[in-house]
């Protein structure tokens, strides 16, 4: 059996050394009293095990334990060496066991971790991993709920990204931080080996190295935008250690132009023309068949003249933000929601117009808002260095929302290169970098006295049902019905045409459509759940994106 996913994890920061843990592993559904009597089936990682990838056929429970066991062979050490064992996400609480002892515990499903097991192994390696995962929502949870239906998705348990080895050696390069002009890159090197040396690869330049922290000057600058994606190498040597990463030159600001407030690209205004992605497959739930599931999304936006996706409240695996930097697709990036959500404060009420509400005494727990901030912060260091994410959304839609202006504030002290949609939708506080819009039911029409750059962050939801490509045959979810393909089509173009073309002189800045795929009964993607059929007519959409421009 080949195994899925066997690519290298972590491409902003690429090591020689790579064992890929994927593939098929012991599993059994318990409870929280101890390891489970016997393995009693068979799982494929790194697919959750609600989905069909998984080979997985059984229930999975909101109280089940879930256990994961696999052996390996430990990789050579040598000369002090060091093994890591790596996840890119389990959901939600993990145990990891190495050879009976447990060495880690983590919580929190849509980031990575890591561990030291060199103490642990031996030649010959039981690795075991305990999950619980009962939808707490002091820890963000997205789209996921055990009542799936309408815009709440299939829940995901478990380990959902790659497991793998790394060999390094005892003093190693734990995190690189790259900040650039467009000029140049600085990169800070975090690591305690003391000679520093770094290779500019394929171009040409000037490299200075101070400390722990590599300047790079390219002779010739080229910009990086979605019409010109260019990403320069690096390679950076620590003593023992060794890693190739890359970075863009580009710069993001707001400026007034003409008497209007504008969102700039590399100091040009330009328009983000873009697409709700929620990243659900139908097949793999949270993750995709191979990686090319991800470009192929890409490819396909991109093909009809989109240059934005919004990623939606979940974070993806290293090779989706690699993608849409070598690929040149701009991401805004939300943070994902905890806390609970309310149906008549967070959508009704906001819907027929209540959308303005104080978020500094909202009922959230302690718990609650120190796992948010953490959580969020930890997205901003982990996604850093990707040139691609140009705006993080903190709160949207009220869900989770609490003390904004405040989270704006941290936000932009972990990151000052990027702009802040700190409340998308509604529930407007007073810091941001834009003004945000929901528009599904009426006109889209601009707030009054408008003082930062206006963004439609949310709107359209056109639908039409591809007949043997749905979720539920009998039962669909979405914003405007359309009989036919040619309904469809009609209604898409007209609502760009009159609706938001118009607007983008008197200064619209950004427009995301909902949204990339069908999700699920939900049927309002440019494309079905299983990827198979595109509904826009392409020389139509084009011609969209053409007249969408600043």
């Amino acid at each position: 059996m080949s195994i899925p996913w066997n690519l290298y994890p972590r491409p902003q920061m690429k090591r020689d050394s790579f064992v890929c843990l994927n593939g098929e592993w012991d599993f059994a559904v318990g409870n929280e009293e101890g390891a489970p009597e016997k393995y009693d089936a068979k799982i494929l990682v790194p697919y959750p095990p609600q989905s069909s990838l998984s080979g997985y056929e059984g229930e999975i429970g909101r109280e089940d334990v879930l256990f994961y066991r696999r052996c390996f062979v430990a990789p050579t050490l040598k000369d002090g060496d060091r093994l890591l064992l790596h996840f890119g996400a389990v959901d939600n609480h993990a145990e990891i066991y190495i050879n009976e002892n447990k060495v880690f515990e983590h919580a929190g499903g849509y980031l990575p971790f890591s561990v030291d097991i060199t103490e642990w192994t031996t030649e010959q390696n039981e690795l075991v991993v305990k999950v619980i995962d009962t939808l707490d929502h002091d820890y963000p949870y997205g789209k996921q709920r055990i009542d799936r239906g309408g815009m709440w998705y299939t829940p995901t348990s478990g380990i959902w990204q790659t497991v793998w080895l790394e060999v390094v050696p005892k003093e190693y390069i734990r995190s690189l931080k790259t900040d650039v002009t467009l000029e140049s890159a600085t990169v800070t090197v975090d690591t305690e080996a003391q000679h520093l040396i770094a290779e500019l690869l394929g171009d040409e330049g000037e490299v200075r190295i101070e400390g722990n922290t590599v300047t790079v000057i390219p002779q010739k600058k080229k910009l990086w935008t979605p019409e010109t994606p260019y990403l320069y190498r690096l390679k950076i040597t620590a003593d023992k250690d060794s890693v190739e990463t890359y970075f863009a030159l580009r710069t993001l600001e707001t400026k007034t132009v003409s008497g209007i407030c504008r969102l700039c690209l590399n100091g040009r205004p330009y328009f983000f023309h873009g697409l709700l992605d929620q990243g659900y497959f139908a097949d793999g739930i949270f993750l995709p068949k191979t990686p090319d599931g991800y470009t192929k999304d890409i490819e396909t936006a991109k093909s009809l003249g989109f240059n934005t996706l919004r990623k939606h409240i979940k974070i993806e695996p290293e090779c989706f933000y690699f993608d849409c930097d070598r690929l040149g697709m701009i991401v805004f990036q939300d943070f994902v929601n905890n806390s609970d959500y309310s149906f008549v404060r967070d959508t009704a009420l906001p819907t027929v117009g209540w959308k303005r509400l104080n978020d500094k005494h909202l009922k959230r727990t302690e718990k609650a808002k120190e796992i948010f901030v953490s959580h969020s912060k930890e997205t901003v260091e982990h996604l850093y260095n990707h040139p691609s994410i140009c705006l993080w959304t903190v709160f949207n839609e009220g869900w989770g929302q609490f003390e904004a202006d405040r989270l704006y504030a941290l936000v932009k002290s972990w990151d000052n290169g990027r702009f802040v949609d700190a409340t998308s939708g509604w529930f407007w506080q007073t810091e941001s970098d834009v003004e945000s819009l929901h528009v599904y039911f009426k006109k889209i029409k601009f707030p009054k006295k408008a003082k930062r750059p206006i963004i439609v962050s949310e709107f359209g939801g056109y639908c039409y049902a591809v007949k043997d490509h749905l979720f539920d045959e009998k039962k669909s979810y979405g914003y405007r019905n359309c009989k036919t393909l040619e309904q469809y089509n009609e209604d898409f173009a007209r609502l760009y045409e009159t609706e938001v073309i118009p607007l983008i002189e008197k200064g619209l800045c950004a427009t995301i459509y909902t949204q990339i795929s069908d999700v699920e009964e939900e049927i309002n993607g440019i494309m079905t759940y299983d990827r198979e059929v595109v509904k826009p007519d392409k020389d139509r959409a084009l011609d969209i994106a053409r007249k969408m421009t600043i």
